[in-house]
């Protein structure tokens, strides 16, 4: 394989990447109190040592009652979750990396398996996390001009911390998705609407009050997607035109590059094209795309969660996709999760090195 345009720097506003590549947000629990540990830094340094270009931070919940609905999940606002984070984005750099958060409101959402719950409701722009299951309440305006509030003023925090990026998750079925979806939003006031362009105005007020709050030099990423948890076939947008008019004005309120998740990355997003979801985001509005969806594996990473191994597989097929310039970065998940050193290992051909991936690396902060 020939990786060596994967290895090429890219430059967009605050980033300056070493390569392509991109550690994939993941969440990981690991943080008690939603406080980041040492090991977190650690975990994270390891990556920078190992050459990731730029790592996505795993979901870090905004200032919000009920943002989160595990109590290990990291917070970003607090001072001893931003003295984590401190220690986190030093060592990254330290260690010759980049990085930003992705800064995350999970909305509704089921209890967690422990049993903790958050100190108020669940918040949605309806009380369902999925047109089948009710476990929370509606946002009032007051709640959701907070919640803006809240996204902007995590991203000025990042910026203020160091960080070199952020990333704003909406996507995979949490509160921005669910104000997209029209099995979660039927709201007739002016934060719903029979179109997604209606739907998708929350998500652009908090586009633009990130882009307020860190300024016009500060790369913003924005993630999507168009599968949900609870209907993986599922389609926001039917068609190559749909897509742009969903996604261009999200462009112009200020993101710079759209983080376009798949399942699987080779799959493409509509019919006649070969083009995935990243190189439609792309081609529609021109603007730097991440791809990402069982990059490096031979299964899926919902399987991961079942309880199912993957081997290491080859690139090639994303190779052809990124050498005709489908996309601009790459980003990697389960591969990096388990093994820090994965991009060294692709770097230098040591192919008969990678790691496969199993259940057991999730109960870890694998850092060697």
């Amino acid at each position: 394989m020939n990786t060596g345009n994967l290895f090429k720097p890219f430059d967009l506003k605050s980033l300056h990447l070493r390569n392509r590549i991109v550690m994939a947000p993941m969440t990981r629990s690991f943080s008690p109190g939603g406080v980041p540990t040492a090991n977190v830094a650690a975990y994270y340094s390891a990556r920078a040592f190992g050459e990731v270009g730029l790592i996505l931070s795993e979901g870090t919940v905004i200032d919000r009652p009920s943002s989160s609905n595990d109590p290990n999940v990291p917070h970003f606002y607090g001072a001893a979750a931003l003295q984590g984070w401190q220690q986190v984005i030093n060592g990254v750099h330290q260690a010759g990396g980049q990085m930003g958060p992705q800064i995350w409101h999970m909305g509704v959402m089921n209890n967690h398996h422990s049993g903790w719950v958050p100190p108020t409701p669940f918040e949605g722009p309806s009380g369902r996390q999925h047109p089948a299951l009710e476990n929370g309440k509606a946002m009032t305006d007051k709640d959701i001009a907070d919640t803006i509030a809240a996204f902007g003023k995590a991203a000025a925090e990042a910026k203020q911390l160091g960080f070199d990026t952020v990333e704003i998750h909406g996507a995979h079925g949490y509160l921005i998705d669910q104000f997209f979806w029209e099995g979660t939003n039927d709201r007739t006031d002016k934060w719903g609407g029979k179109t997604l362009a209606e739907r998708s105005r929350f998500a652009l007020e908090v586009i633009k009050e990130v882009r307020r709050s860190v300024g016009e030099d500060f790369a913003v990423i924005l993630r999507l997607s168009q599968w949900k948890p609870a209907d993986y076939t599922h389609k926001l947008a039917a068609n190559p035109s749909e897509l742009e008019a969903w996604l261009q004005p999200m462009a112009d309120a200020g993101v710079d590059i759209f983080h376009a998740s798949q399942r699987r990355f080779w799959e493409p997003e509509f019919e006649g094209s070969d083009l995935n979801f990243a190189g439609w985001a792309k081609k529609v509005t021109g603007k730097a795309t991440i791809t990402v969806g069982s990059v490096g594996l031979d299964g899926e990473f919902l399987a991961a969660f079942a309880g199912e191994s993957s081997k290491p597989s080859g690139l090639e097929e994303l190779l052809r996709r990124f050498d005709r310039g489908d996309f601009d970065l790459v980003a990697v998940g389960r591969p990096l999760l388990s093994d820090p050193n994965w991009v060294k290992k692709i770097k230098e051909g040591r192919h008969e090195e990678l790691k496969g991936f199993s259940k057991e690396a999730l109960a870890s902060l694998i850092t060697e």
